[in-house]
């Protein structure tokens, strides 16, 4: 290659400097749009679609909804459309959003903080078997989601809700999604603070205000003031778990930046303690801040996450302080890792000598009917509150000694298990090729599958075990911070036919070194292979674990082929 001469050098060296492309940070750049999505936002905010809803598409039906607000001002009211059926993953990539969707949207219903009465239950499971053919999902962000919906239903459907105090808005969309809380908040014995009156005021003060209603991208948040640090905290744009500071007391320790998908970032401590009456102010000016320096340009740089790993935490913090709360924050210690199971599973004694008791439907699948059977299970043992988690359980708040296992059997019986096995109780899975539009492979009907099939063949395990399928790499199902972490997607068979099957991640953790699981190169199952790998692993490490072991620190250290 002939080398450049010295006045091509001295061209390039003397030419200016390339401009930097916005990033569509408004406090930087200015409030120019720039992509269709902030256009449309910005020309008619996201919740103006509620009214057109029930007064124009209710009435005229799916084809008289405007395209943008199908994509994306439904979002902001809970409703996404879903999947046509019997369109397989190979039709993920080579089809047009418009092409895969249905007539028919899923809807998504808020329980901030996990909280849900045995009324407002009873009537997500009328409105499911009345408009959602019988579907319910518990998520792993404390909501539940029904299928099938009609937007000429929607009125009604509102209606309904509205009448026990639930909502849709800000189900979905570019908004504060659903603030996570410790479900057993204001009850659990060794609870460090209860943050529910953090999550209400929130609720009740700022979450319906417009200028939390155009951000970057959505913003995950959670509150607990539980030991168990019970609310994925290291993976929320913003979370506050319980901590006590040396001098002040009960509060709470503040972690920024975190966040999966298909760029994996674990949440950063800011180094700051917080008081119960400060969560709220400080929540909304981080909003506040995310609003105004979050990149709007490239919508996959737009989650918090980029910015705080950008900018880090030392950064973050000053621009906080300094720009949005006006004062500074008191220094904390971090709050000590939870050793144990996070999930809430079982029968525990309440600080006021009531107990809870904790139920894990699987993979959070349900259906109205079982949403109605729960809720009369529950008032036939005089219990009014319930609770959902990030683990897609249920929880029975308030039961009296006398009525645990009498309620524990009645809930055994409409299949909401008290003691699953450990393959029952740490399986998770998203919605997948059913109904998501994303998604390339099956998996709740195949995790089920899969959970009865390892207790059929192996039967139980001593030790937690947390298995994730993902229909595909945005990790719905937190597939990177999983004992197994299977990433759907489509694989080549052994006769060289495509067909489903899962990239697979072992090792992932949250909790003590909470880490993203090893991806074994070049591996990958076929869903007919699953139950055979899963089985042939665990079998591995029983085979060769130390004393004390668990799943992921032996994953660390086993020979690659016995990981195969």
């Amino acid at each position: 290659m002939t080398p450049p001469t010295a006045t091509a050098t001295r061209t390039a060296r003397n030419r200016p400097a390339r401009t930097k492309k916005p990033d569509g940070q408004w406090a930087l750049d200015g409030t120019d749009p720039l992509n269709d999505d902030e256009r449309i936002k910005q020309e008619d905010p996201g919740l103006s679609c509620k009214q057109r809803i029930i007064e124009l598409y209710s009435q005229q039906g799916f084809d008289s909804i405007s395209v943008e607000d199908l994509a994306p001002r439904f979002k902001w009211v809970g409703l996404y459309s879903q999947r046509k059926q019997n369109l397989g993953g190979e039709f993920t990539s080579t089809m047009t959003n418009t092409e895969l969707q249905d007539k028919y949207f899923m809807l998504r219903v808020r329980f901030d903080g996990g909280v849900v009465s045995t009324e407002q239950l009873r009537t997500v499971g009328e409105i499911s078997q009345q408009y959602a053919r019988g579907t319910a999902d518990f998520t792993d962000r404390q909501n539940v989601q029904l299928h099938w919906i009609q937007v000429e239903d929607m009125p009604a459907i509102w209606q309904k809700l509205d009448s026990v105090g639930l909502s849709t808005l800000l189900g979905c969309g570019d908004v504060p999604r659903v603030i996570l809380g410790s479900p057993v908040a204001g009850v659990a014995a060794d609870e460090i603070i209860d943050a529910t009156p953090a999550i209400e005021e929130l609720k009740q003060k700022w979450l319906h205000r417009d200028e939390f209603h155009n951000l970057p991208r959505k913003f995950k948040s959670a509150i607990s003031g539980s030991p168990r640090q019970d609310v994925t905290h290291e993976i929320q744009d913003l979370a506050f778990i319980g901590a006590v500071h040396p001098e002040f007391g009960p509060g709470f320790d503040v972690y920024v930046g975190g966040g999966l998908s298909t760029n994996p970032m674990l949440a950063q401590r800011l180094g700051v303690w917080v008081s119960l009456e400060q969560v709220p102010e400080v929540w909304v000016a981080t909003v506040r801040l995310f609003r105004e320096y979050g990149y709007r340009r490239l919508r996959n740089r737009a989650r918090m996450k980029f910015l705080v790993g950008a900018w880090g935490v030392e950064k973050f913090r000053e621009i906080l302080e300094t720009d949005f709360l006006g004062y500074r924050l008191a220094d904390g210690p971090a709050a000590p890792i939870n050793p144990g199971n996070r999930d809430h599973i079982g029968v525990h004694k309440q600080k006021d000598g009531r107990f809870y008791v904790g139920v894990k439907p699987t993979v959070g699948h349900a259906t109205g009917e079982q949403l109605i059977a729960i809720a009369d299970a529950a008032d036939k043992h005089a219990v009014t509150r319930l609770r959902t988690t990030v683990d897609k359980e249920l929880l029975f708040l308030d039961v009296e000694e006398d009525q645990v296992e009498a309620l524990s059997k009645d809930l055994d019986a409409i299949g909401l298990y008290t003691k699953p096995s450990e393959f029952r109780r740490g399986v998770v899975s998203c919605t997948g090729l059913e109904f998501c539009k994303l998604a390339l492979v099956t998996t709740k009907a195949r995790a089920i599958e899969l959970v009865d099939e390892l207790e059929q063949r192996l039967g139980d395990l001593d030790v937690p075990l947390r298995i994730s399928l993902n229909g595909c790499p945005n990790s719905c199902a937190r597939t990177q911070v999983s004992d197994i972490g299977l990433k759907g997607q489509l694989v080549t068979d052994e006769q060289g036919n495509k067909v489903e099957g899962f990239q697979v991640h072992l090792g992932g953790s949250l909790g003590f070194d909470p880490d993203f699981g090893k991806k074994l190169r070049g591996h990958k199952v076929t869903s007919a292979q699953l139950g055979d790998y899963v089985v042939r692993l665990v079998t591995k490490y029983k085979e060769q674990r130390r004393e004390g072991e668990q799943f992921r620190e032996w994953v660390l250290r086993a020979a690659e082929e016995d990981l195969q």
